[in-house]
């Protein structure tokens, strides 16, 4: 379950009664889009349906078998949301808001390169200061993945970005290859691996272009700066967007 805090209030009112629910706002937009796929208990704050959810106020058993055929919360929840209203205060709008902007920052970071500089990644402070020079908006009630191609198109006019993966060779020592490679491995998609005849341990993998400081973080973390890394010039097999 979550936070009273993190919940917002989903209403339905039908037959002359209110039926009200306490649920993640991300959940619950998903479930009127039809596309919500997780666990409904760990998205509620209550297992219950509410006249009043503000004050805690339970309609009765009989209107809730008018209404849905069924006084079962987990069954009625979803219909309340998919049928209802959500209802959003502006603090919760704000806070939604700055939750979205921060992972479309996020996932720009990750993906978007600076083609004028030998594709070398943007860092978080300029993808936010572009966004606000540009005026980008995120909508704190569409998910950030479907936004991300129109803040793409809005900072294109103001610095040079385009997404990228790059494709990586990593060599780890023999002393630190046994432990290092697991880490490695799950950085990005592993294209192929080698070990050597000497322990040591070669891998190549492809993932969003961003990245590329943190995989050269992590290659000197697990070998105490005695590993290697480098990318692999091939634009063919780089996809772009």
């Amino acid at each position: 379950m979550i936070s009273l805090d993190e919940a917002v209030t989903a209403r339905l009112e039908s037959h002359g009664e209110r039926f009200e629910v306490l649920i993640d706002p991300d959940a619950a937009l998903a479930m009127k889009r039809g596309e919500f796929e997780g666990d409904l208990e760990d998205v509620i704050a209550a297992e219950d349906v509410f006249e009043n959810a503000s004050r805690g106020d339970r309609p009765a058993e009989e209107d809730l078998e008018t209404v849905f055929g069924t006084t079962d919360a987990l069954e009625i929840i979803p219909e309340v949301v998919e049928r209802g209203e959500i209802q959003i205060t502006a603090e919760q709008r704000e806070e939604m808001q700055e939750r979205k902007h921060n992972q479309l920052v996020t996932t720009i970071t990750r993906n978007a390169v600076n083609p004028q500089m030998d594709d070398s990644p943007h860092p978080p402070e300029r993808i936010e200061r572009a966004l606000e020079e540009a005026g980008f908006q995120v909508d704190p009630m569409e998910p950030v993945e479907n936004q991300v191609d129109d803040a793409l198109e809005a900072l294109r006019p103001v610095i040079p970005i385009r997404f990228e993966e790059v494709t990586m060779a990593v060599q780890l020592p023999a002393d630190y290859a046994g432990s290092g490679q697991a880490q490695i491995r799950e950085f990005g998609d592993l294209e192929r691996e080698e070990w050597q005849n000497d322990g040591s341990w070669v891998g190549v993998l492809t993932f969003p272009a961003g990245l590329q400081n943190d995989l050269y973080d992590l290659v000197n973390e697990v070998t105490s700066g005695e590993g290697d890394a480098r990318v692999i010039k091939d634009k063919d097999e780089l996809r772009t967007r």
